[in-house]
């Protein structure tokens, strides 16, 4: 643009005309000498925009956590990497090219199959960053945008391979396993390309609904099978306590037995138990009793006792008859 500015200015002091045949009364010198100062005034602001340009793009800043490399017109990339701070090239011929060396994230979400053949939805987290040492290689082949080139598909076929060789109970009880078998499958792969893992991650682990059911259903039928197992017990131990029971009310009636045949008495103090439980019992009732007195066991005379004697005695005889 200088370059054709001062060009512009040269021909219009060329056609200017010469001897002041374009000025009245003969100025033909004073034109001459005022085209020459206009020319040089031209040439000097040229010259001083040169410079300034030549300045302006003879350095260049390297802000922090970033490296820069040069790419050269003549020999092509320069094989230094350049630091943070200020730097200089040669303006037009060398340009400067910088890259990001913080650590940054990238995410991928595939869908692969388990050893025993479960489809697994997985998600993983990767935390990189280049090779500061190996940026003129990066740029030679991969460019700026190498984390887009190669990271997906390193991801995606490392995740896989390592999914491959658990179940899908082992992805859930060996997850820390599996995300180390993760970081070190991708890290060999990245190191062919210069590049560098922080940290790996499995962030996001689901299986297909038909296993999420059998899984459901799997644990409700432990629960059941347990549940069994309970009942199970409780059946045994009725049972015991049922045996037990009989055992006492056949050990109780052998005893009551044995007491009636040897103290007639016996059955006289069950009487009286008795009538104390029906008398509390009839004269807590609101209703009218005309029942016999010795039906319901209240008669504790003493001619009670015979009466009832006799009455089995005289059934017996009827029986026996």
């Amino acid at each position: 643009m200088a370059n054709k500015f001062k060009e512009a200015f040269q021909k219009m002091a060329k056609n200017m005309p010469k001897g002041g045949g374009g000025l009245p009364g003969g100025g033909g010198g004073r034109g001459s000498g005022a085209a020459l100062a206009a020319s040089r005034a031209v040439g000097s602001l040229v010259v001083a925009g040169g410079l300034g340009y030549g300045a302006y793009n003879s350095v260049f800043t390297v802000d922090g956590g970033h490296r820069a490399v040069v790419y050269n017109r003549i020999i092509g990339m320069k094989d230094v990497v350049y630091g943070e701070g200020l730097n200089f090239n040669v303006p037009w011929f060398e340009r400067p090219v910088v890259y990001d060396i913080r650590t940054r994230p990238v995410n991928l979400q595939t869908l692969t199959g388990s050893k025993d053949l479960q489809m697994v939805t997985m998600g993983v987290r990767v935390l990189h960053k280049p090779d500061p040492s190996q940026l003129v290689w990066m740029y030679r082949h991969l460019g700026k945008n190498y984390d887009e080139r190669i990271l997906p598909s390193l991801m995606n076929e490392c995740a896989k391979a390592v999914v491959a060789r658990y179940n899908a109970n082992e992805l859930l009880t060996k997850r820390e396993e599996v995300s180390a078998s993760i970081s070190r499958e991708l890290s060999a792969r990245c190191a062919g390309f210069h590049v560098l893992l922080e940290d790996v991650a499995i962030t996001h682990l689901a299986f297909s609904p038909e296993y999420a059911k059998a899984v459901e259903a799997k644990q409700v039928a432990q629960q059941e099978a347990e549940r069994a197992k309970y009942i199970v017990l409780g059946a045994v131990q009725e049972k015991k306590t049922i045996i037990t029971r009989a055992r006492g009310e056949a050990e109780s009636a052998e005893l009551i037995g044995t007491a009636v045949k040897r103290n007639p008495g016996f059955m006289k103090l069950r009487r009286i138990d008795a009538a104390k439980d029906i008398a509390d019992i009839v004269s807590g009732s609101g209703n009218r009793i005309y029942l016999n007195a010795d039906s319901l066991l209240l008669n504790l005379l003493g001619d009670a006792d015979e009466k009832f004697t006799k009455s089995v005695e005289g059934r017996g005889g009827w029986l026996r008859k």
